[in-house]
């Protein structure tokens, strides 16, 4: 089952609902490392369960050479735990229009983010639908990156505290 679950979470995930509002300049001046911002969470809660409660974090970002979503095989955005510092998962951009002559762009990105599991005291975890009666509530943040096409990372923003319902 709990194959099955990260299997369902991670492929869930991938088809993420994203905002992007994108702004291209011939010389920005930004870094050409990127930059993201915390700007705020849908709601501050989640139940556990297989995929049955979500929310969305909406970042703002800049990149100084604009290559981001450019590689089809890049990874741009991963998502970390906090509880275990795992990774809950990664995002992909899809492309991003970039005029000729152009480098450079900001915007800001909604990233749909599925419920995770609670942690039990004997170390497992998704168990969906069993409740954790011993810790009903469990509190965690989510760390972001940002990787940009050519490997360049962002800072980390985490994001404000969500509370897990495990019952």
């Amino acid at each position: 089952m709990t194959k099955l679950y990260h299997l369902l979470l991670s492929i869930t995930i991938v088809s993420l609902c994203i905002v992007l509002t994108t702004s291209c300049n011939t010389d920005p001046g930004f870094s050409r490392t990127p930059e993201i911002e915390f700007l705020d969470l849908s709601k501050d809660s989640l139940s556990q369960g297989l995929l049955d409660d979500s929310l969305f974090v909406r970042l703002s970002f800049r990149d100084g050479d604009g290559d981001l979503g450019t590689d089809a095989n890049s990874i741009n955005f991963a998502l970390i735990d906090s509880r275990t510092n795992d990774t809950l998962n990664r995002f992909k951009v899809p492309p991003l229009p970039i005029g000729e002559g152009e480098s450079g762009i900001e915007g800001t990105i909604t990233l749909k983010v599925f419920t995770t599991c609670c942690l039990f005291p004997d170390g497992t975890n998704c168990r969906p639908y069993i409740p954790n009666i011993d810790d009903p509530t469990q509190n965690l943040t989510i760390g972001i990156i940002m990787i940009d096409d050519a490997g360049n990372q962002s800072n980390r923003v985490v994001t404000d505290q969500i509370t897990l319902f495990c019952d």
